[in-house]
């Protein structure tokens, strides 16, 4: 009985610790404001596990930092997005190959969030008014008038620049069985999206405030959140931010508050099933940063590559771009096809995981360096995902691959069976996901299909993943084998510093980008990301001929054949000519390079020769076609097109050199080094990055 109640002594006292430290770190944080703070909010929400519902109350803090008034708000409801089959998402959703929701939906899966009350709070020059019955439902971009995710509340006086607002609102919600990684299985609860969420007010005098599209995902203004969560006691709780108190209720619930500043949104999850475990993240010239796992029982010995991985996402972005700002993250391990699995919130992410899950395969390192990344490229530079979502998805990929390579080296491959049960891991065959394709697989079939500079939520659902994520890798590591990483590093650090905690836009990046390279990329960024090119450069055809004339040559004042044959044949004493009077043998090279697609950047051209001999030409790739003819005392060996392949857009190297073999010699050679590049090609195409 003494070691029972010393251990819950020990185990209280623990407790208290941290809710201290978590007191301490939330005021520290009101202390410097890192992002304007312009949308600030205080919620109450109740979960009913059982009827799986919310009921809950906020009150929105805004302030109008435009210079135009503002006579309306303008609110997400995500969760309409399952209010019935007509919903923008839905339609979208059946576009999609894969659809992201896969099962049947049955009657109980329905959701919705639905507002009951909107009050302006008296203060400063606003009196208290109820706005309830001028609530309406608007499709901005006019795609469906079905769709109810926007909701517009005209103002009884408008906010003027620099006005503060206070607005109540009360909502209830059905929660979903999950779509899009919010919602419920079983027990298991993981909501975001979940509130009434105010659209980003912009200069023109209007809201950002679309849809909820299938191919995209979300954009708002930082603020404070503070959040109080009542759920069954003894649930643990996940969320952004920091835990303040946990407050016991009669009835056998518990409430549970957070608060984070600086942030743009706000995630939660309860579970009774979820084990916790903490450790500490420390670097030289970086924050510490509390780290807090909550995992699945079954997933107990992944429990430290779960905090390696975050630890490698926390020490290569905050070097290679700035340090992360908050001082604690929160790991979500889900729930058994719960379907909540990689997804990025501020502060909290979620991972994902097998039971069986061999290390070396890179899972689940991979998803937790990109899910933990994000709270870089997203939570920290918060760029409109609804319309350039490249800017944080493309950037966070590339940066992943990178981390990934740092970190943990090659990757080795992995093949499941029996509906990807059973894993199996061929240590043979490895790769490095910065020198093998950065998506190529994913992105060849899609580059064809949207322009990347058409805004996201305009592109086609099957392969708007390809072009956001795979395509933007792809050339980011094309500008780093043409700059040099030390470049493009200062350049997505320099971009990382100047637009943390705003809102930037691609002209911003390419602005930067020219910037710090010294160069006008303008060329790059037509072909990348204003126009759908397709690259394609080969080697179309090679020839390394030793020099014969044949025919007619003037000899003694008279024209003589010459079958070719005669020159520097010997003397017909048989005597050996002089060293002075033999030429030496000359050949003649022809090279044909062919730009197969439409996709134009300069590219390199080698040459080998027998002698060792290599020649490298820049050609523009302007024309279609290029001829390289060259008169050397050795035979060519070998000729490529984007030999140290730079251009990782190609999408298909296999085309790109060739091997040349003396006429008399097995043609065997040339055809098995073809099929080792196929072979090389194919395995990378088999191989999955994340």
């Amino acid at each position: 009985m003494l070691r029972l109640l010393c251990g819950r002594a020990a185990y209280l006292a623990t407790g208290l610790c941290l809710l201290l430290a978590g007191v301490q770190l939330a005021r520290a944080q009101e202390a410097e404001a890192l992002s304007p703070r312009n949308a600030n909010y205080t919620i109450q929400v109740r979960l009913d596990p059982a009827e799986k519902t919310l009921q809950g109350t906020e009150v929105l803090t805004w302030r109008n930092d435009m210079r135009v008034p503002a006579a309306e708000l303008w609110f997400h409801l995500y969760w309409n997005a399952w209010l019935n089959n007509q919903s923008t998402w839905l339609r979208e959703d059946r576009l999609r190959e894969t659809p992201r929701r896969k099962e049947k939906i049955r009657p109980e899966d329905w959701s919705y969030i639905k507002v009951t009350s909107v009050k302006v709070l008296a203060g400063g020059p606003f009196q208290e008014a109820d706005l309830t019955s001028g609530m309406r439902y608007a499709t901005p971009d006019g795609s469906n008038l079905d769709d109810q995710t926007v909701l517009v509340v005209p103002l009884a006086r408008p906010v003027q620049p620099r006005e503060t607002l206070q607005v109540e609102i009360t909502w209830e919600a059905k929660i979903p069985r999950t779509f899009a990684r919010t919602g419920f299985r079983g027990d298991f609860f993981f909501l975001a999206q979940w509130f009434p969420k105010l659209g980003v007010y912009q200069a023109d005098g209007t809201w950002n405030c679309y849809p909820f599209h299938t191919a995209t995902e979300f954009f708002s203004d930082y603020g404070v959140y503070d959040v109080q969560m009542t759920v069954p006691s003894g649930w643990k709780v996940g969320a952004t931010g920091v835990e303040l108190e946990v407050i016991d209720n009669p009835g056998g619930t518990s409430t549970h508050h957070y608060r984070q500043a600086d942030v743009h949104d706000f995630a939660w999850t309860t579970s009774p099933d979820y084990l916790e475990a903490r450790r500490r993240f420390e670097f030289p010239g970086l924050k510490p940063v509390e780290m807090r796992l909550l995992y699945q029982p079954e997933h107990e010995e992944q429990v430290d590559r779960h905090f390696r991985a975050a630890e490698a996402a926390l020490r290569y972005y905050g070097t290679w771009y700035g340090p992360y700002p908050y001082g604690h993250v929160t790991l979500i391990d889900p729930a058994y096809k719960s379907g909540a699995a990689g997804m990025e919130y501020p502060t909290l992410f979620t991972c994902g995981t097998r039971y069986w899950n061999p290390e070396g395969g890179g899972s689940p390192e991979s998803v937790t360096v990109h899910e933990a990344g994000h709270q870089f490229w997203y939570g920290i530079v918060g760029n409109n995902e609804f319309e350039h979502a490249w800017i944080d998805e493309g950037l966070n990929t590339f940066s992943t691959a990178r981390a990934m390579d740092a970190a943990f080296g090659d990757r080795a491959y992995v093949r499941r069976f029996f509906r990807g049960f059973f894993p199996v891991l061929v240590e043979d065959i490895r790769r490095r996901r910065m020198t093998q394709g950065h998506r190529l697989d994913r992105y060849r079939d899609a580059a064809r299909r949207d322009t990347q500079s058409t805004h996201t939520y305009r592109y086609h659902p099957a392969t708007a993943s390809a072009i956001t994520y795979s395509k933007t890798a792809l050339w980011l590591a094309t500008l780093e084998r043409t700059l040099g990483w030390e470049t493009l590093q200062e350049i997505l650090s320099t971009f990382f510093e100047r637009w943390k905690f705003r809102h930037p836009t691609p002209d911003d990046f390419f602005a930067i980008a020219n910037e710090v390279s010294g160069q006008d990329l303008t060329y790059f960024f037509d072909q990348v990301y204003r126009s759908s090119a397709v690259f394609d450069f080969s080697v179309e055809s090679v020839s390394s001929e030793k020099i014969k004339t044949e025919g007619y040559v003037e000899k003694d004042g008279e024209w003589v054949y010459s079958s070719g044959e005669e020159e520097n044949a010997a003397a017909p004493t048989g005597e050996v000519p002089e060293a002075s009077e033999v030429q030496p043998e000359l050949y003649e090279t022809r090279v044909v390079v062919r730009r197969l697609q439409d996709g134009i950047l300069p590219v390199e051209v080698l040459l080998k020769f027998e002698d060792g001999e290599e020649v490298r030409r820049l050609w523009d790739a302007q024309s279609e076609w290029k001829l390289y003819t060259l008169v050397r005392p050795a035979k060519l060996t070998y000729a490529a097109v984007d030999p140290e392949r730079k251009i990782l857009l190609d999408i298909n190297y296999t085309n790109n050199s060739q091997l040349l073999t003396a006429q008399s010699g097995l043609p065997a050679s040339k055809w098995a080094s073809k099929w080792m590049i196929w072979l090389q090609d194919y395995l990378h195409t088999l191989s999955f990055l994340f």
